[in-house]
């Protein structure tokens, strides 16, 4: 595929290091500067402003399969998606920074059916996604990553093993799960590995978890909640991030604290939240962290746009008792090594979106629903082909490690066991690995 992007900045360069590999990638900004760093990447870089169609011609936009604007300024990424498209078929993606710029884009397509509108097909704002990110990680107790599938019937959950987990040192043939979850994945060590039978749970390791709403619930209650859900939250940065996680959470019974340091913005989020507590001052105070007993949180989420200042709140609040701490990253290898040193999610906005435009509109191998553990594994959706031959799962030899998670046939939702049988137009939801797709898919060829 040709993937054309415009604006090198740090969230171009995550772009470019995910797909110049497997793809043909030009990167265009007007500064030469932006442009140097990525002379380490095998990816084509020209010096001009993309909104001159022009250049647009001259770059060869009009054979790109994929256009992406992820420039600082909106109005410049949306009117790059929209000369691009005059030039070309390419799916536009457009960063926004704004929330008046989703908003008032959204409104052009759906209220007014703008052609120009509907020239900037994918939208994404990265604080958004973030946000969505960490609301779903609060609002399952002790999960670590959440994802639904199937509209709402089936799910994702992945868990962290504890010195009080019953799982501790426990082999997965040992242990019964009900008939409504499997176990799909095993991370230790910051790396991904499809289990077996005989596949042991260590401490500090992270399974994954896929079943039914229901059967999940019934398995997380034994195994992994033992104080019940979120009541308690302290949000520390009231930056936009800060602020839409606190417009969200409002929404549920939750007592919301918010810790900002700027006066100013201390006043805007008490005009604008109705039901959080905002405090004035520095979330790496431990004066002030002791007085507002953070440590009796069920979460705190340290969400400042500074990596260093992130850390040190996480582990002021882990020190002072808090139950679970999620933190802003600014890059994957950074949330790796945060969750080594005792953070229990480090989430970055760079990689979500990232994953964001590879789930959505880039993986054409197969409808990849889902990107897990910062792109080691992937969940797959695959539709069997009509010439396959009805068998029982334990028939099937799969030429790589994965797990069929799910069956969807017609309206039923379906927890696969060795005797359930697969037939032509069943589709299956893979858990593998993400070097193993292309086997995946190529064997329900």
């Amino acid at each position: 595929m040709r993937i054309v992007i415009y604006g090198a900045n740090e969230m171009a360069s995550a772009i470019a290091v995910e797909f110049f590999e497997d793809h043909d990638v030009i990167v265009i900004d007007p500064n030469q500067k932006n442009l140097d760093s990525f002379s380490r990447l095998d990816v084509g870089v020209i010096c001009a402003d993309a909104l001159n169609i022009k250049i647009l011609k001259d770059a060869d936009v009009s054979s790109a399969d994929v256009f992406i604007a992820c420039s600082s300024d909106d109005e410049q990424n949306i009117i790059a998606c929209l000369m691009a498209k005059e030039v070309s078929r390419a799916q536009t993606v457009c960063f926004v920074s704004k929330k008046e710029s989703l908003v008032s884009l959204n409104a052009l397509k759906d209220e007014y059916h703008s052609s120009y509108a509907q020239s900037v097909e994918n939208i994404i704002w990265p604080q958004n996604l973030l946000v969505q990110e960490i609301f779903k990680i609060i609002t399952v107790p002790d999960a670590v990553d959440v994802e639904n599938f199937a509209q709402g019937r089936a799910r994702l959950l992945e868990y962290r093993i504890k010195e009080d987990s019953e799982l501790l040192n426990v082999k997965l043939k040992d242990y019964y799960f009900n008939s409504e979850v499997l176990v799909v994945g095993i991370v230790r060590n910051d790396e991904l590995f499809i289990p077996n039978g005989n596949s042991e749970f260590l401490l500090n390791d992270k399974v994954i978890l896929m079943g039914t709403p229901i059967g999940l619930d019934i398995a997380v209650s034994e195994l992994f909640v033992s104080k019940g859900a979120v009541k308690k939250i302290t949000i520390i940065g009231g930056g936009s991030v800060g602020y839409e996680l606190a417009q969200a959470l409002e929404k549920t019974s939750m007592k919301i604290k918010l810790i900002e340091n700027d006066y100013n913005r201390c006043e805007f989020l008490s005009q604008n939240l109705k039901k959080s507590l905002i405090l004035n001052g520095s979330g790496t105070s431990l004066e002030l962290l002791e007085q507002e007993e953070t440590g009796k949180n069920d979460v705190v989420v340290a969400i400042t746009n500074n990596d260093e200042k992130n850390l040190l709140c996480s582990l002021l609040s882990k020190q002072l008792g808090a139950k679970k701490v999620i933190t802003r990253v600014s890059q994957g290898i950074t949330g790796n090594l945060f969750e080594r040193v005792g953070v229990d999610v480090a989430i970055s906005q760079r990689e979500a979106c990232v994953h964001e435009i590879k789930n959505r509109i880039m993986d054409f191998r197969a409808c990849v629903l889902a990107t897990v553990e910062r792109g080691q594994g992937e969940i797959i959706e695959i539709m069997v082909p009509e010439g396959f031959e009805t068998k029982p799962l334990y028939e099937i030899k799969m030429p790589v490690p994965c797990v069929i998670a799910i069956i969807n046939r017609g309206s039923k939702v379906i927890i696969p066991k060795g005797k359930t049988e697969i037939m032509p137009k069943d589709v299956l939801l893979v858990f593998t690995k993400s070097d193993d797709v292309m086997a995946v898919k190529e064997y329900f060829k």
